[in-house]
């Protein structure tokens, strides 16, 4: 927070500075017109004075004030950089948007106030949805996969803003209104209280501490073994453990509230909470089976998921089926599950638009050669794999990297970003071997990928299969992924012209301050030469007019 406030600070100040610098600068040139429209006379006497003033001019001058322009540009040009790679704009640019627009503007903007409100408003709601944060469908466990790598490197891998994020889901999966509806002094006994308590806990501790304080209060509690496995079980073998507890306990208080759940609000609120326990702990206990090579039984346990409870489609079960039949090589059920879930209606994934691609790639990669294809032209076949792939990079352009090892891959963040370097991660961690057990598919992935951006030339404004690629992914992932990891951007932001502007110009100021030091008359000579150059034109209008107007013309204005 200290450092965000001093970067405000640094930001309003530099906003006032270019402020006043320009209100300064406008004033002294209408305070110069001014004097040169009340003396026109002599014009040519001050044009003298000033030339004799530059005659005197020492060549040290020179040298202070290029030295003291390259040091100020030089200053500029590293805030610049260290925004621009903070924020991924430039400061100047948005310093002029926001303030000497309104001036610009002027009575426009004052009068329609209101409407760029409201329309500042709507965009701002209509950019939520693009940016919206899912919840990973193949989360690793933070126990038994996420501590390892913390206790093996040293390195955080989920972020505060990822952690919070899967806090809120539990909240909302595990609890219900009528937790917060009964009385202070009974909360305090209520195992459903404690663990609402458990779930906002920061520090793991606290919350696998209150886990085990629910479990004496109510030996029956689902969700304290739900915390338990999650994160305080060290291995796959006692996380499916705790899960199998969490689920006789969860299918024993379903079964009771499914008889229950036509009371009232209140009753079906309760049945509402149980099937999220149920469903949870079902979905997680054959991810452990997968884990732990079981893959078949994980695959039933999974298609009797979907088939029990078809509403919770918005889970993504299917996702962990998918990745589940490519581990059996099960192409043709995997071409089934995508039948029925890459449909136009349907929200996409880079499971659905990639695992697409693949089983088409997998009907031609391995005889396909970059070579032949030139000479004689891609098959029909081929064409189809090649438009697979094409659709696939449109929709997320940061997988094929991962997947062509030409980018370091980290562990996945329990939530993701569709279409961002997130979801590109998360996708890549499982389906790289995928990818590699059939012959070819890489290859014919590294010829054609490209391509696809030579389709979407300007990707924010305008795409070709899906929507234009939203603007927001770098920020949300920023905030997703480890501050270790190097965020892939798509696409690539070109530096700002004031950057390369105050490159130029520190650079250039630098030059002319050690040229002006080691040669000080010829640099001197260079000057008055080019201060004469630039004052000659005005000299010559001036003649002009005094020969054309009348010697009383000037005195004349000067009277209105």
């Amino acid at each position: 927070m200290a450092d965000m406030e001093v970067v405000d600070r640094v930001k309003s100040w530099l906003s006032w500075s270019w402020t006043w610098y320009l209100w300064a600068l406008w004033l002294f040139l209408v305070v110069l017109l001014i004097y040169l429209l009340r003396t026109p006379l002599r014009v040519y006497e001050n044009m003298n004075i000033v030339a004799m003033f530059l005659n005197t001019l020492t060549p040290k001058f020179y040298v202070a004030l290029t030295g003291t322009s390259s040091l100020i540009s030089g200053l500029i040009l590293i805030f610049e950089w260290w925004y621009f790679r903070k924020y991924g704009t430039s400061f100047i640019e948005q310093v002029s948007l926001n303030h000497l627009g309104p001036w610009l503007g002027g009575v426009e903007n004052n009068n329609n106030g209101n409407n760029n409100t409201n329309n500042s408003q709507n965009n701002n709601q209509q950019s939520v949805p693009e940016c919206k944060v899912w919840r990973n469908p193949l989360n690793l466990l933070r126990g038994a996969e996420y501590n390892r790598y913390t206790w093996v490197t040293g390195k955080e891998p989920l972020t505060y803003y990822d952690m919070n994020l899967s806090a809120q889901d539990h909240q909302t999966f595990f609890t219900c209104d009528t937790d917060h509806s009964r009385p202070t002094d009974e909360l305090a006994c209520v195992p459903s209280a404690v663990m609402q308590r458990a779930w906002r806990e920061r520090n793991p501790q606290a919350r696998i501490k209150a886990a085990h304080e629910a479990l004496e209060k109510d030996p029956e509690c689902a969700t304290a073994y739900i915390l338990l496995a999650e994160e305080e079980a060290t291995t796959i073998l006692e996380t499916e453990r705790l899960f199998k507890q969490a689920l006789k306990v969860g299918e024993a208080n379903y079964k009771k509230s499914q008889s229950t759940q036509h009371l009232g609000a209140h009753y079906e609120a309760i049945h509402r909470r149980d099937t999220n326990v149920c469903v949870y702990v079902r979905r997680r206990l054959a991810m452990c089976a997968r884990k732990l090579g079981r893959v078949k039984e994980a695959v039933k346990m999974m298609r009797d998921l979907m088939k029990e409870f078809p509403m919770m489609s918005v889970l993504n079960i299917h996702e962990n089926l998918i990745e589940a039949l490519l581990e059996l090589q099960a192409y043709a059920d995997v071409q089934a599950v995508l039948a029925k879930y890459d449909d136009i209606s349907l929200p996409k994934s880079a499971t659905i638009c990639y695992t697409a691609a693949l089983l088409k790639a997998r009907a031609v990669a391995d005889k396909f050669s970059p070579e032949i294809a030139s000479k004689r032209g891609l098959s029909t076949a081929e064409m189809n794999a090649v438009e697979a792939i094409h659709r696939a990079v449109e929709f997320n352009p940061h997988v094929p990297k991962y997947l062509l090892e030409t980018k370091s891959l980290i562990l996945p963040p329990e939530h993701l970003l569709k279409r961002g370097d997130s979801e590109a991660i998360a996708y890549a961690f499982f389906h790289l071997p995928h990818w590699k057990r059939v012959d070819g598919a890489l290859n014919l992935l590294h010829c054609t990928w490209e391509g696809t951006f030579r389709m979407i030339p300007y990707p924010l404004e305008k795409g070709h299969l899906f929507y234009p690629y939203p603007s927001c992914t770098e920020s949300a992932d920023r905030e997703l992924l480890p501050a270790f990891h190097e965020v892939s951007v798509y696409p690539k932001k070109e530096l700002p012209f004031f950057i390369l502007f105050t490159a130029g110009l520190c650079s250039v100021t630098a030059l002319l301050a050690l040229l002006t030091h080691q040669f000080p008359e010829p640099m001197g000579l260079v000057a008055k030469t080019f201060l004469n150059t630039i004052t000659s034109p005005f000299n010559f209008l001036v003649e002009k007019l005094e020969g054309v107007l009348p010697s009383n013309l000037w005195h004349q204005l000067t009277r209105l």
